[in-house]
Protein backbone atom coordinates (compact mmCIF):
# COMPACT_ATOMS: atom_id res chain seq x y z
CA UNK A 1 0.00 0.00 0.00
CA UNK A 2 1.23 3.09 -0.56
CA UNK A 3 0.29 6.95 0.20
CA UNK A 4 -0.71 8.00 -2.90
CA UNK A 5 -3.33 5.17 -3.25
CA UNK A 6 -5.18 5.67 0.07
CA UNK A 7 -8.75 6.38 -0.19
CA UNK A 8 -10.02 8.75 2.36
CA UNK A 9 -13.41 9.21 3.05
CA UNK A 10 -14.54 12.84 4.16
CA UNK A 11 -15.44 13.07 7.76
CA UNK A 12 -16.66 16.76 8.02
CA UNK A 13 -20.62 16.96 8.75
CA UNK A 14 -22.20 19.77 5.91
CA UNK A 15 -22.50 23.40 7.88
CA UNK A 16 -25.44 24.17 9.46
CA UNK A 17 -26.06 27.99 9.54
CA UNK A 18 -27.47 29.89 11.68
CA UNK A 19 -27.44 27.15 14.42
CA UNK A 20 -25.58 29.14 17.07
CA UNK A 21 -21.96 29.78 18.07
CA UNK A 22 -20.37 26.43 18.05
CA UNK A 23 -21.87 25.86 14.37
CA UNK A 24 -19.40 27.78 13.07
CA UNK A 25 -21.61 29.96 11.04
CA UNK A 26 -23.88 31.35 13.89
CA UNK A 27 -25.47 34.60 14.22
CA UNK A 28 -25.27 36.14 11.01
CA UNK A 29 -24.94 33.17 9.32
CA UNK A 30 -22.12 34.45 7.23
CA UNK A 31 -24.51 37.54 5.34
CA UNK A 32 -22.94 40.19 7.65
CA UNK A 33 -24.78 42.04 9.25
CA UNK A 34 -28.38 44.51 8.20
CA UNK A 35 -29.37 45.62 4.74
CA UNK A 36 -31.76 43.80 1.93
CA UNK A 37 -29.35 40.98 1.13
CA UNK A 38 -28.86 39.85 4.89
CA UNK A 39 -32.76 39.10 5.09
CA UNK A 40 -34.78 36.06 3.92
CA UNK A 41 -36.37 36.32 0.57
CA UNK A 42 -33.77 38.62 -0.93
CA UNK A 43 -33.18 36.15 -3.95
CA UNK A 44 -36.96 37.00 -5.15
CA UNK A 45 -36.12 40.14 -6.32
CA UNK A 46 -36.21 41.06 -9.96
CA UNK A 47 -33.36 41.08 -11.73
CA UNK A 48 -33.77 44.48 -12.57
CA UNK A 49 -35.08 45.60 -9.15
CA UNK A 50 -32.80 48.48 -8.44
CA UNK A 51 -33.38 48.88 -4.74
CA UNK A 52 -36.27 50.77 -4.43
CA UNK A 53 -35.48 52.91 -6.98
CA UNK A 54 -37.54 53.13 -10.20
CA UNK A 55 -36.05 50.07 -12.12
CA UNK A 56 -34.23 50.96 -15.46
CA UNK A 57 -37.09 50.05 -17.61
CA UNK A 58 -39.76 51.49 -16.14
CA UNK A 59 -38.00 54.62 -16.50
CA UNK A 60 -36.94 54.49 -19.97
CA UNK A 61 -39.63 56.12 -22.12
CA UNK A 62 -41.21 53.83 -24.88
CA UNK A 63 -42.46 54.69 -28.47
CA UNK A 64 -46.17 54.32 -29.57
CA UNK A 65 -48.02 51.43 -31.09
CA UNK A 66 -45.37 48.75 -33.15
CA UNK A 67 -43.13 48.33 -35.56
CA UNK A 68 -43.97 46.00 -38.40
CA UNK A 69 -40.83 43.66 -39.32
CA UNK A 70 -42.02 43.03 -42.65
CA UNK A 71 -41.33 44.93 -45.77
CA UNK A 72 -44.25 46.93 -47.10
CA UNK A 73 -45.69 46.32 -50.29
CA UNK A 74 -44.63 49.12 -53.42
CA UNK A 75 -48.04 50.77 -54.70
CA UNK A 76 -48.13 50.54 -58.23
CA UNK A 77 -51.95 52.36 -59.09
CA UNK A 78 -54.38 51.29 -62.35
CA UNK A 79 -53.46 54.81 -64.18
CA UNK A 80 -50.24 54.07 -64.49
CA UNK A 81 -50.69 50.90 -65.82
CA UNK A 82 -52.50 51.96 -69.10
CA UNK A 83 -48.40 52.31 -71.36
CA UNK A 84 -48.66 48.46 -71.23
CA UNK A 85 -49.66 45.62 -73.01
CA UNK A 86 -49.66 41.74 -72.76
CA UNK A 87 -48.22 39.94 -69.73
CA UNK A 88 -46.92 42.33 -66.56
CA UNK A 89 -44.84 41.18 -64.23
CA UNK A 90 -42.10 42.47 -61.53
CA UNK A 91 -39.81 42.60 -63.95
CA UNK A 92 -42.00 44.54 -66.73
CA UNK A 93 -42.75 46.97 -64.03
CA UNK A 94 -39.26 47.46 -63.03
CA UNK A 95 -37.91 48.26 -66.79
CA UNK A 96 -40.60 50.71 -67.40
CA UNK A 97 -39.71 52.16 -63.72
CA UNK A 98 -42.67 51.93 -61.80
CA UNK A 99 -40.82 50.24 -59.00
CA UNK A 100 -37.22 50.58 -57.77
CA UNK A 101 -36.54 46.34 -58.10
CA UNK A 102 -38.34 43.39 -59.16
CA UNK A 103 -37.01 41.52 -56.02
CA UNK A 104 -40.16 43.65 -53.96
CA UNK A 105 -43.85 42.96 -53.20
CA UNK A 106 -46.12 44.98 -55.24
CA UNK A 107 -49.57 45.79 -54.70
CA UNK A 108 -51.81 47.39 -57.36
CA UNK A 109 -54.55 49.68 -56.29
CA UNK A 110 -57.57 51.31 -58.30
CA UNK A 111 -57.17 54.98 -59.42
CA UNK A 112 -58.21 57.06 -62.09
CA UNK A 113 -59.33 54.43 -65.49
CA UNK A 114 -57.07 51.27 -66.65
CA UNK A 115 -58.04 51.22 -70.23
CA UNK A 116 -55.11 48.64 -71.37
CA UNK A 117 -55.87 45.09 -72.00
CA UNK A 118 -52.90 43.36 -69.22
CA UNK A 119 -52.26 40.08 -67.90
CA UNK A 120 -51.19 41.01 -64.46
CA UNK A 121 -48.89 38.85 -62.28
CA UNK A 122 -48.04 40.64 -58.92
CA UNK A 123 -48.56 39.44 -55.00
CA UNK A 124 -51.37 42.07 -54.07
CA UNK A 125 -54.10 43.66 -55.86
CA UNK A 126 -56.98 45.54 -54.32
CA UNK A 127 -60.33 43.82 -55.45
CA UNK A 128 -61.80 47.22 -56.66
CA UNK A 129 -58.28 47.18 -59.78
CA UNK A 130 -58.85 43.43 -60.48
CA UNK A 131 -62.39 44.29 -61.53
CA UNK A 132 -60.79 47.70 -63.51
CA UNK A 133 -58.22 45.07 -65.08
CA UNK A 134 -61.25 42.52 -65.77
CA UNK A 135 -63.07 44.84 -67.20
CA UNK A 136 -60.54 46.10 -69.45
CA UNK A 137 -60.46 42.84 -70.92
CA UNK A 138 -57.26 41.05 -68.90
CA UNK A 139 -56.63 39.01 -65.93
CA UNK A 140 -54.89 38.70 -62.39
CA UNK A 141 -52.79 36.29 -60.96
CA UNK A 142 -51.34 36.51 -57.48
CA UNK A 143 -47.42 35.34 -57.68
CA UNK A 144 -44.90 34.56 -54.80
CA UNK A 145 -42.13 37.70 -54.60
CA UNK A 146 -39.51 36.66 -57.55
CA UNK A 147 -35.93 35.20 -55.22
CA UNK A 148 -32.39 36.53 -56.48
CA UNK A 149 -30.58 34.03 -57.75
CA UNK A 150 -27.38 33.35 -55.99
CA UNK A 151 -23.78 34.41 -57.06
CA UNK A 152 -21.76 31.88 -57.99
CA UNK A 153 -18.61 31.88 -55.25
CA UNK A 154 -14.83 30.33 -56.12
CA UNK A 155 -16.48 27.01 -54.57
CA UNK A 156 -19.07 26.85 -57.13
CA UNK A 157 -17.11 26.61 -60.12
Amino acid sequence: MKYNELTVNKNTRPTRKGRGISAGQGKTAGRGTKGQKSRTGHRKMPATFMGGQKAFMQAVPKLKGFKSIHDKATVVYTDRLNGLTGKVDNFTLADKQLIESPFVKVKIISRGELTAKINLSTQFASKTAIEAIKKAGGSFTQVAVPQRLKRETKDNK
